[in-house]
Parts: structure tokens; sequence; C-alpha cells
């Protein structure tokens, strides 16, 4: 926790990840206020003592009346679109929402002397990285929109930071997230985003009988059983990576982008055959041609992250992922244990 509580603006806040973390800060005694469009996050999954504006963060005339009202330390930015396929066959809509309302954002925090921001990226910045794991000086050549947005965004951050004026600095910690799965240990919060395309995800809502099986997309990848490879970070642990952000920034250190993952990676196999062990029974299981977009392999050097940040992941283990979302899939789902 940082030395004292933190007035904090979370953009996105009412989604999967933004959620958790909003929650994790109300635990750790710092204010929040959730701005969010509702597109894809719930209201039930803000913590009842947050804030909340229905705004796209986007909103420069909105954002600037928020941010001049409240005073805020710092911000961490979550809004955004998230679906690489889709990102492939609308990457206007990307752009729009990634990378315009996110520059929006950006300067209306320096306007209103907000100095400490944290981003949500993404590894989807590396592409196809030509060693593993991939650390973060590694090249960028992002292979999908998606990606581009990121890394736009990344470089908006640091062209934006390095100008702003002395009296007024920007400082920012850039999160790149690997792949994202899990929920909320006791049960409350988890991935409810509509036609998520997550594997973790989907193979539970398969498990469930929410969908009639799940495909593999490309059985042909350079590894050990021919299906991609991912590195899967508990969202809370995950959550708990930007109050470290958050501790990093508020000690005066200075920007920097680092990696969120556990080092370790897992196939598309390994988590399909895990989800069902936990479930006790199978589902069905399609091989389809590749998806576009979709790199090889992609695993985390997380050296930075445990030294930089002193960051302790606490639930690196595929079955605990696996099993708190089959959990939240089975019990959680239908949102009715939380309400503002």
């Amino acid at each position: 926790m940082s030395s004292s509580p933190l007035n904090i603006l979370v953009t996105g806040g009412a989604g999967y990840i933004g959620s958790h973390t909003a929650h994790q800060l109300i635990d750790a005694g710092h204010r929040v206020t959730v701005v969010d469009t509702l597109y894809s996050g719930h209201l039930w999954a803000i913590p009842e003592n947050a804030a909340f504006h229905q705004i796209d963060a986007g909103n420069r005339e909105g954002m600037l009346e928020i941010m001049r009202a409240n005073a805020f330390d710092a911000i961490i930015h979550f809004a955004g679109h998230i679906v690489v396929p889709e990102s492939v066959e609308h990457p206007g809509k990307y752009y729009q929402n990634n990378v315009v309302a996110s520059f929006n954002l950006i300067e209306c925090a320096q306007k209103s002397g907000i100095g400490l921001f944290v981003f949500s990226s993404s590894a989807a910045v590396y592409g196809n990285p030509p060693s593993i794991p991939v650390n973060e000086n590694a090249p960028l050549a992002p292979i999908n929109p998606y990606g581009r947005t990121k890394l736009i965004t990344e470089w908006t951050l640091q062209d934006i930071a390095s100008g702003s004026s002395s009296n007024k600095p920007l400082r920012y910690v850039a999160l790149r997230y690997f792949n994202v799965a899990g929920a909320q240990i006791e049960g409350h919060l988890g991935q409810s985003t509509p036609e998520a395309t997550h594997l973790i995800k989907v193979a539970c809502e398969a498990a469930c009988q929410k969908r009639s099986g799940v495909e593999i997309f490309g059985t042909d990848y350079d590894t050990p059983d021919g299906t991609c490879i991912r590195d899967y970070i508990h969202v809370e642990d995950l959550a708990a990576a930007h109050l470290k952000a958050l501790d990093y920034l508020g000690a005066g250190e200075p920007s920097t982008i680092i990696n969120c993952g556990y080092g370790h990676g897992y196939s598309v196999r390994q988590v399909l055959d895990t989800v069902q062990k936990i479930n006790g029974t199978n589902f069905p299981i399609q091989e389809s041609k590749r998806r576009a977009g979709d790199p090889a392999q992609l695993i985390a050097d997380n050296q930075k992250i445990h030294d930089l940040l002193q960051w302790k992941p606490r639930y690196d283990s595929l079955e605990v992922i696996c099993e708190t979302a089959l959990n939240w899939e089975r019990n959680g789902n239908q949102s009715v244990s939380l309400t503002r």
C-alpha cells in the first residue's frame, strides 16, 4: 500500500480487470472514482464505496469536468477494446477507442495536473517475438491492430511525459499484460464480458454447457503439441500489480514499462485438459484453421516486475486459475451477489 491514501480515477473500472483492481484499491484504503460506458462492463462489479460516472474516458469536456472537480492523484486507464480478431475485422473501432480516446484522456490528465498514470497495455506489442521468454527490450512488432493501438498509446504516453513541464510532470507505468484469466477467490467477481474469446473463459463456459464446445484455432504451430502457448496470469495477481505500480510512482520513481506474467506458459491443449479435469467431464473440441493475428508463443520475462515493483504473485497455478474461473461460471456469473 502507498504511504498515504490516494484519490484515484479508474477508467473501465466496471470491466473485468478494472473491477478487480478497483476492489483492491478500496480494500487498500484508497478513494476510487470509476468512469465506464458499460459497453462491456457491469454496474454490479463496481465497488459500493466507489463513485461512478457513466461516460466515455475519451470525452474531453466531460473528463475535464470530472478531473477538475475531484483533484485526483492518479489515473489507472483500463478502458479499451481488447478482442484481437475483432480488431482485425474492424480496425477503425480500435483506433478510435484505444488510441484517440486514450490521447484525449492523457491530455486531460495533463491539463488537470494529474501526475501519475498507470496504463493497461499488452504483450500484443511484441507480435511474434524472436526469442522466448520476451523481455521489455524485445523488438516491438505487433501483428494485429489491437497490438498496434496499445503500442501507439505507449508512445503517446512517452512523448507527452517527456514534454510535460517541470511544475506539472507526468510519470507513468505501462503494464504489458500477458493472458489474464481466473476470478476473484471469494467468488464475487469474474469475467462477464459478452461474447468473450479468451480461451479459459470459453472453456469454462463449455464445461458449464453455456457453449456447445471449444474451437482450437490452429494445430500446426511450432510448439510441442502444435497449439499456441500463452503465459496465463491470475486476474487478482494482475490487479495487485497495479497497486504496486502506484506505489512505485508514488515513491517518485521514473516512468517505465513492465511485463505482467508468470514467466512460463501452457498450450491450448493443456488448458483444455486442465478445465476438463477440474470439471470432471469432457466437452466437444473442434480443430480449426489458424486465427488471424495469433502468435505461436507469448511468455513473459518477468524479472523486471519482481525487481522493480517487488511484486509477489499469489496464484501462480494453472489449476487455481481454471478452478476460480470455473467456479465463477458455475456460481457467480449471474451477478446477483453484488449490487450498487
